[in-house]
């Protein structure tokens, strides 16, 4: 089957953790684990270093594009990290996902 994780940076370990209860509690995600990270970009034509919060979301595929919709309303970023990684995972995990997340098909 196999399943998408979604890599997400935020400006706070609060706001990582209040999108991510969001995803969970709306059934968008299974899960979501989430940890400090040092980030380095441009931004105003400038180099920037941020200490930042990722959470890396797992689903299903089909439900893509509605949580990445979720999050761009949610987020505070002007431009948020939103990313997809394709994933694969013991069967059992993989059933986890399936069973901790909607069925878009049942809307």
């Amino acid at each position: 089957m196999g399943f998408i994780a979604v890599y997400i940076t935020h400006e706070s370990q609060e706001e990582a953790s209040r999108i991510s209860e969001h995803l969970v509690r709306s059934k968008l995600a299974a899960c979501a684990n989430i940890f400090p990270i040092q980030s380095l970009y441009f931004w105003a034509a400038e180099m920037q270093r941020d200490s930042e919060w990722v959470s890396l979301v797992k689903t299903r595929p089909s439900l893509w594009e509605r949580l990445k919709d979720e999050v761009e309303l949610l987020h505070p970023y002007d431009v948020p990290c939103i990313a997809r990684i394709e994933m694969q995972a013991n069967e059992a995990y993989e059933d986890y996902i399936l069973e901790s997340t909607m069925d878009p098909e049942s809307d």
